[in-house]
């Protein structure tokens, strides 16, 4: 019995062992230290567009929920990171209304320092039509406010994270795709120098006719210059530039990174590099939209020149799409996604054990023993 016993011993650690190794020659994964679902089972078949906040007490994350997208039962689900688990998903916001029920939208969460979680959202029929509302919590997510509705025209934060500037203005990055029958795409900012008390309005930003944006992240280079980084109808990821902490912006203009039509988001670190979540794919031919698929992650010291850092997800089925990505204050980065529209993913990377590469001419460098799969399936919003 002790020699079977010491036999099942020496089995379990050279597995244990192995997998370690696999993991960390694995092309791309290199510094990956958690790779997890939010929830294994929810009351809900569908979840996209994610968020993701670090509170006092831990990791809150929130994402929409429901049939599918644009579906009347679609509401807001709020989980809490708690003793190394996920809370079961705890819905927090419907859109119920006096008129009708309508489907919520891309919640964004904001930890407000040494203040309260701020948790963002959208209820209407449609993008073109839908209004901003804001619940906040005051202790780490548990239990949230009534709901209230922002000013008349102001909808928060479209998808990525506000970000606290040094002149103390909180600057939520947004945008709008048109009213009905205005099929535009226009970025502006709504800045909110009390967190949400009061309101005003940056922009909208100029660009060229053909060039359309949307969903915005903000990077701080310091000393009040300032860059977003957004999707778009035009193959590539855009970019604009301010200099005065967000006050007036450079037109809009392409980066050489590309995009496919999907959600990014991206991060200023500690040590004053730049992270970058997308898919680093082109769409087929000359299609505006394409695979969402992989899911990568760059890193850039002035947000002109990127390095390839790690493929997050890279099978050829469709999507892994509408990054969150935070740091941590222990320096971890964490990344929360919509894995295939059927549940969201978290992901723990550790910045100081990445394999840098540099993307020459938008395409990601090739790695031993690495070969990019196929093309997945091209999917809708």
């Amino acid at each position: 019995m002790m020699k079977y016993r010491y036999i099942k011993l020496l089995t379990i650690l050279l597995f244990a062992s192995t997998g370690i190794l696999s993991a960390q020659t694995r092309p791309w994964k290199k510094g990956i230290l958690v790779d997890e679902f939010i929830y294994d089972s929810a009351p809900f078949p569908q979840a996209h567009s994610a968020t993701i906040a670090e509170t006092p007490k831990g990791l809150v994350a929130a994402f929409f929920g429901g049939t599918k997208e644009r579906n009347p039962d679609v509401c807001i689900y709020v989980s809490r990171h708690e003793n190394g688990k996920w809370t079961a998903p705890q819905n927090v916001a419907d859109g119920v209304m006096p008129d009708k029920r309508y489907p919520t939208w891309n919640p964004v969460l904001y930890q407000i320092p040494n203040g309260e979680l701020m948790l963002f959202y959208k209820i209407g029929a449609s993008p073109g039509t839908w209004k901003g509302w804001l619940r906040t919590s005051k202790d780490n997510g548990v239990t949230w406010s009534e709901a209230r509705a922002l000013p008349e025209g102001f909808i928060g934060p479209v998808k990525n994270k506000p970000i606290l500037l040094s002149n103390g203005n909180l600057i939520c990055p947004t945008s709008t795709e048109g009213n009905p029958g205005n099929n535009s795409w226009l970025i502006h900012f709504e800045m909110t120098p009390d967190f949400g008390k009061t309101w005003r309005k940056v922009g909208p930003l100029s660009a060229a006719k053909d060039i359309n944006a949307i969903q915005p992240s903000v990077l701080d280079h310091g000393n009040g210059k300032l860059q977003i980084l957004a999707r778009s109808r035009n193959r590539a990821i855009l970019e604009s530039w301010s200099y005065d902490n967000g006050e007036t912006w450079w037109p809009l203009a392409k980066t050489s990174l590309p995009n496919n039509n999907s959600g990014t988001d991206a991060v200023t670190l500690k040590d004053g590099r730049h992270a970058l979540i997308y898919n680093h794919v082109l769409p087929p031919g000359d299609l505006a939209k394409g695979p969402r698929t992989p899911l990568n992650l760059s890193i850039s010291k002035n947000g002109k020149t990127w390095y390839a850092a790690a493929i997050l997800e890279d099978s050829p089925i469709s999507q892994y799409s509408y990054p969150s990505i935070i740091q941590t204050n222990d320096g971890l980065i964490h990344v929360i996604y919509t894995w295939r529209r059927l549940k969201i993913k978290h992901a723990v990377i550790d910045p100081s054990k990445l394999k840098l590469k540099k993307i020459k001419k938008g395409v990601w460098p090739k790695m031993k023993g690495y070969t990019a799969p196929a093309a997945g399936e091209i999917t809708q919003d």
